[in-house]
């Protein structure tokens, strides 16, 4: 499946319903690593700050870091969100 890069947008629909539970897994695994990581580097940020010195990165780019990861754990999540709402419509349609 081709995805669309700036919103993880798929460009063709999906195949069946096993195609749209590995979607929700790999985006769900991805949320994980973004969200683990924007904590990581809110972190870092407060305890370079916290002790005055710089850890690899000025205390604002980990700051920096942390806001975009938190956006990409958001747009990563509205993924699953979209995705799951398609199943259940799809769920719902078979019912009928």
């Amino acid at each position: 499946m081709v995805i669309c890069i700036m919103g993880m947008i798929p460009l063709e629909p999906y195949k069946n319903r096993e195609h749209v539970i590995a979607e929700i897994r790999r985006c769900a695994s991805m949320a994980r690593v973004s969200t683990i990581s924007a904590f990581l580097f809110i972190a870092l940020g407060v305890i370079s700050d916290a002790l005055d010195t710089v850890l690899i990165l000025h205390p604002i780019i980990w700051l920096l870091l942390a806001i975009s990861m938190g956006i990409m754990s958001i747009v990563t999540h509205m993924h699953i969100v979209a995705a799951k709402h398609f199943l259940g419509i799809e769920a719902e349609n078979r019912k009928q």
